[in-house]
């Protein structure tokens, strides 16, 4: 038995020896080479870019906040989607210091662009920027872009609002059948400020005996408020409303029930009273979103002041489905062309 085991070993381990010799060898594995366009050879896609943004109201606001949000989204689907470009957002942020942990919080997690679309976040946002140099920060409305702090990575925004606001200030003055017109203002500031200015030299232009009745709630997002002043401007004679912020709202239910019209601004208010919103001025924020993204890819991570007008970025929309005279069309029609030209410069 012992004499037997053992030549079955000796023939067991030759018959091993022969499968290694026979085997063959395998050669490395060579890691992916990345392309000129920065996708994997093996097929891994590149990294999307990443937006974040901070707003004061929601993405729904039919004003400020949805204004900016639409836009991004506007890109993001001519870009291809999430695959290319990824949206990440912080809606409702009244309160200034959590906005500034928000902002800190996004520069940390590595985005790319990182957007305080409000104009009381600037200081948090620029005390960020000095900590992420190769970071991406914009903010508006405003035209400060940190230059003078030795910033280099700071993009600003604005609006001409008193552009658009003088056409819808036409428009009211030809709408209804009272010598009255009421504006429920936010806070006497920034472009809320410069729509309601505009907006009551378009009237005045149009028939300077028309009384103007301007009210400031002192609250961007208050709709009680706002319904409030609204309810008061049309016991006063107002046939014609207007004002701005996400606190419209309440001054545009005020004004449906009251067969009363709305100009509205910043986004398509048309959707909260189909036939008493007889216009719109909406924030197209898509050139500036576009630019930003191609100067940052280029290698310029700030330094630019936009300013939407009427001949970029700014858009009359007049609402088929509310009643507006033929005339009225064309002499709101009349006046964004005068505009556009410079035969007309609200607020010189």
């Amino acid at each position: 038995m012992r004499k037997f085991s053992w030549s079955l070993v000796i023939v067991l381990l030759a018959s091993l020896v022969f499968a290694a010799c026979a085997a063959p060898v395998a050669a490395p594995t060579a890691p992916a080479a990345e392309s000129a366009g920065g996708e994997a050879a093996g097929g891994g896609a590149a990294a999307p870019l990443r937006i974040a943004i901070i707003m004061p109201s929601s993405i729904t606001d039919v004003a400020w906040s949805q204004s900016m949000y639409t836009g991004l989204k506007a890109v993001q689907a001519e870009m291809g989607g999430e695959a290319a470009m990824q949206i990440s957002y912080t809606e409702n942020m009244f309160n200034v210091a959590d906005a500034a942990t928000a902002i800190r919080d996004y520069a940390v997690d590595g985005n790319d662009i990182v957007i305080a679309h409000g104009t009381q976040y600037g200081n948090a946002m620029f005390d960020v920027a000095v900590e992420f140099p190769e970071t991406t920060f914009a903010w508006g409305t405003a035209i400060d872009t940190g230059a003078d702090k030795g910033l280099s990575n700071v993009f600003a925004y604005e609006a001409q609002a008193q552009e658009g606001g003088y056409v819808n200030g036409v428009i009211a003055a030809l709408m209804g059948d009272s010598d009255t017109i009421g504006v429920v203002g936010p806070v006497e500031a920034g472009d809320a400020k410069l729509y309601i200015d505009g907006f009551v030299e378009g009237v005045k232009a149009t028939k300077p005996d028309m009384q103007v009745n301007v009210s400031y709630t002192g609250s961007f997002g208050d709709t009680a408020l706002a319904a409030e002043a609204a309810n008061t401007h049309i016991k006063a004679g107002a046939k014609v409303l207007t004002g701005s912020a996400q606190q419209v709202v309440g001054a545009i239910g005020v004004a449906a029930e009251n067969g009363v019209y709305w100009l509205g601004t910043q986004s398509d208010q048309s959707p909260l009273a189909p036939e008493w919103v007889v216009a719109n001025q909406l924030y197209d924020w898509t050139g500036v979103i576009k630019d930003m993204i191609a100067k940052r890819e280029a290698g310029t991570v700030g330094g630019t002041a936009y300013s939407l007008t009427l001949n970029d970025g700014l858009v009359i929309q007049f609402n088929d489905q509310a009643p507006i005279p033929d005339e009225v069309r064309a002499a709101a029609e009349k006046a964004i062309e005068d505009i556009k030209s410079g035969a007309i410069t609200p607020l010189k």
